[in-house]
C-alpha cells in the first residue's frame, strides 16, 4: 500500500507491556475479599484483555451481580495501591524493543499509532505518563467507553479518530480477544508471542511475531498484501 495514512493499533497488557505481576496480585486480592479460591495463573491470565466486568464474570460464573461488583472494586483498589507503592514504569515495565518500536514507526510521517486496551482511561493514562508514551497515540480507546473485546467498537472509533481504512489499520495485540476484535472490524491482525495467550489461541491473527524488532517489517507486508 502506498500514499494515505495508515495506523498501527496496539493492545497494552501483554503487548506493550508486562504487567502480568500486578494482575495476579490484583485478582488475588479480588478473590481473597470475598473467601473465594484464587484462580489458577493461568486462568487469570486467559482473561487479560477483557474489561473487568466480563473478566470477573468468566473466574467467577457463579457470583451474584453484587458479589461480582465487589470484586471489581477490590481489584481497581488493589491495582492503584501496587502502583502507588511499586511506580507504574517498575509494575508494568515495557517489553524489550517496545519502545524502540514505537519511535521508529512514529518517525514516518503517513502512519498513526493508537492504542485498545480493557484497562480504564485512568489506568491508561497512568501508564502512558509513567512510561513518557504520550507523545506517541493520537488515538487511545479504552474499556470505559466501548463494550469489551472483541466487539469491534475499539479499533472502528480509533479508524474514526485517525481518518484510516480498514485496508491501512492494523491491530497488534497477544490475546485471542485481541486477534478476533481485528478480525471482527476488517483490520489486519499480527499477534505476538510474548504475552499472555498462548499462541495456538491465536487462530484469528494473519501472522503471530516472536520478536519486537520484526514488527516495523511485519506492518509494513501487511499494508502491501492488502492494497
Amino acid at each position: 500500500m502506498s500514499g494515505g495514512l495508515k495506523l498501527v493499533i496496539f493492545d497494552v497488557d501483554g503487548t506493550l507491556v508486562d504487567s502480568q505481576a500486578d494482575i495476579l496480585s490484583a485478582m488475588s486480592a479480588a478473590f481473597e475479599t470475598t473467601g473465594r479460591p484464587v484462580p489458577a495463573r493461568a486462568e487469570i491470565l486467559g482473561i487479560v484483555g477483557l474489561s473487568l466486568d466480563r473478566a470477573m464474570e468468566r473466574l467467577a460464573p457463579d457470583a451474584d451481580s453484587g458479589t461480582l461488583a465487589g470484586m471489581v472494586e477490590a481489584y481497581k483498589d488493589a491495582y492503584v495501591a501496587i502502583r502507588a507503592r511499586v511506580g507504574a514504569a517498575q509494575s508494568s515495565p515495557l517489553y524489550p524493543g517496545a519502545l524502540e518500536v514505537l519511535e521508529n514507526l512514529h518517525r514516518s510521517p503517513d502512519i498513526l499509532l493508537g492504542v485498545a486496551t480493557g484497562k480504564s482511561k485512568r489506568g491508561l493514562d497512568k501508564l502512558i505518563e509513567a512510561h513518557g508514551l504520550e507523545r506517541f497515540f493520537v488515538t487511545r480507546q479504552v474499556a470505559d467507553f466501548h463494550p469489551s473485546k472483541p466487539h469491534p467498537s475499539m479499533v472502528l472509533q480509533a479508524m474514526a479518530d485517525a481518518g484510516t481504512g480498514a485496508d491501512a489499520t492494523v491491530m497488534v495485540g497477544d490475546t485471542s480477544f485481541d486477534m478476533e476484535m481485528a478480525q471482527a472490524a476488517g483490520v489486519g491482525a499480527l499477534g505476538v508471542s510474548w504475552g499472555y495467550h498462548p499462541v495456538d489461541r491465536l487462530v484469528a491473527a494473519h501472522r503471530v511475531l516472536d520478536d519486537f524488532a520484526a514488527l516495523p517489517g511485519a506492518v509494513a507486508e501487511m499494508w502491501e498484501s492488502r492494497r
